[in-house]
Parts: structure tokens; sequence; C-alpha cells
């Protein structure tokens, strides 16, 4: 065999191994995970656009959380707020970052999502969180349909229309600037107690009730003839 055929032949064993054992370096520095729940991908990401998910990116007040600080190495995501649809979860710690899309590989599609992490880093350990972010839909809340008929709250009084009685006299406004003058009644003509006789007729009563002078009067004469009777009597009787 010709020397430029041997080296020839060497080359091309040597590349081949150089490729395989590249290969077994690119294997060993892939990102593993030991949650069955995400993907793991290896590299960088801090939007829904590099982490290839669908979806924009949420803000912080769309989802209630515990954890997943720089101290921290799992995050839980217990609550969603009303009208926001979760598409992916990204979680990133060490070389790569996990991918967890709601409804997908034993995920929950509703919270809560609990003990979510990063990937493992090249010695094979949980690495702590350096960030994380979802990304999602937002819809506006349905409000409920407003009611065209006004309501009467119960127990509520309802006003009137104020009645007038049958054949009472309606007063208008006194036009402006004129006086309007004292209202006089006149009352029926009252008649004295003590002197109807059923004719109309009969003196006015003052007021002063002289009838018991007349008796006092009677009782005195009557009283001063017995005395004269009396003493008479006494002078007969001496004489």
């Amino acid at each position: 065999m010709p020397i430029s055929t041997r080296l020839r032949a060497g080359f091309t064993v040597a590349a081949v191994a150089g490729l395989a054992l590249l290969g077994t370096a690119t294997s060993a520095l892939a990102c593993t995970t030991d949650d069955d729940r995400a993907k793991p991908v290896e590299g960088k990401a801090s939007t829904c656009v590099d982490a290839k998910v669908p979806g924009d990116l949420l803000a912080a007040g769309d989802l209630t959380v515990t954890g997943g600080t720089e101290k921290d190495q799992y995050l839980n995501i217990t609550a969603v707020r009303e009208g926001v649809t979760v598409t992916a979860i990204v979680v990133k710690g060490g070389p790569g970052f996990n991918v967890y899309v709601p409804g997908k590989k034993g995920l929950s599609a509703t919270p809560p999502w609990e003990k979510l992490r990063s990937p493992f880093n090249r010695g094979d350990q949980l690495p702590t969180i350096s960030h994380w972010f979802a990304c999602g839909t937002k819809t506006a809340p349905t409000k409920p349909p407003v009611s065209e008929t006004p309501t009467t709250t119960p127990g509520q009084p309802t006003s009137e229309a104020p009645t007038t009685t049958p054949g009472a006299p309606t007063t208008s406004p006194a036009p402006s600037g004129a006086t309007s003058a004292p209202a006089t009644t006149s009352a029926p003509a009252v008649v004295p107690a003590g002197n109807q006789n059923g004719t109309g007729g009969g003196l006015a009563n003052t007021g002063f009730d002289n009838a018991w002078l007349f008796w006092v009067a009677g009782v005195l004469i009557v009283a001063g003839g017995g005395l004269l009777v009396l003493l008479k009597l006494r002078r007969r009787g001496t004489n």
C-alpha cells in the first residue's frame, strides 16, 4: 500500500474518532432534569421568543407565587388572575432552563403548580433559580349585563301623588308683590246660657245672678214679723 494511501486512512480514522469524542462531550454538557413535567433546554432565555414558547410575557401581578428568588431552588404558582391564561413557565438556573407547559407532560392545566425548578448543572446538582418568567394571554373580565328596567329596593317607600279631598277648595299661589290680608272668619252668635225660653227672647245674661237676695229679704221680713208678734204677746202677758 502506498504511503499516501496509509496517511489518508489514518486521517480518516482520527477524524471519526474525534467526532465521536466531540459527540460524547456534547452529550455530557447537555442539560438534564429530574422533573418529568419539564423540558430542559441548554442556553439562556429572558423572553417568550428566546424560549420559543407561545404567548406574551405576563406581569408579576398576574400570578400569585411563593419562592422563585435567587436564594430558592423551587417556584410555586398558587393562583392566576381572572382573565389570564398561562401558556408556558420558564425557570432558569445554571447552564439552562426548564420549560413547563400547563396541561402537558403531567403538569395540571390549572394552578397550583408546585416545585418548579431549573435543570441540573454540569455537576448534576440542582442550582438556585437565577430568574423565571411566564408567558400567556390576557382577556378582559366579563361584566354583568346592565339592567334596563329600574329596580325597587324592598322596603323602600314609593312616592305617591298628593290626594285632594273632593269638594275642598284649591288655593293658588298669590302673585308676586301682593300682600295677603289676614283671613277673617265669622262664627254664629252664641245664645247666653240660662236665658233660653224656646222662643229666642229674654234678657241678656250679664253674668250677675241676684235671685238669692230676694230670698234673704223674704227671710228677714218673716223673721221681723215674728219678732213683733212675740213682743206684743209679752206685753199682754205683763199687763
